[in-house]
């Protein structure tokens, strides 16, 4: 028995071989940049002393008493 010559790929299939390559290439470099933009958005985000954040948590604590049925209504 004689083994057939294996096949060479079509240039189709290379093509999107190198795009699949490419993408997944992609989605790693737009994670890392992603990934350093968020940590220095955290070290640069200060909660204390922030009117807003304090409003935004008073909020958030009064909707969590409403559903939980507290809140002296």
């Amino acid at each position: 028995m004689q083994s057939e010559p294996e096949r060479e790929p079509m240039l189709q299939e290379l093509e999107e071989e190198v795009w699949a390559e490419g993408r997944e290439w992609m989605r790693q470099r737009l994670q890392q940049k992603l990934q350093a933009r968020a940590e220095r958005i955290s070290q640069n985000f200060s909660p204390r002393g922030s009117k807003a954040g304090a409003t935004a948590k008073k909020k958030a604590d009064a909707d969590q008493q409403r559903r939980s049925g507290g809140g002296g209504d």
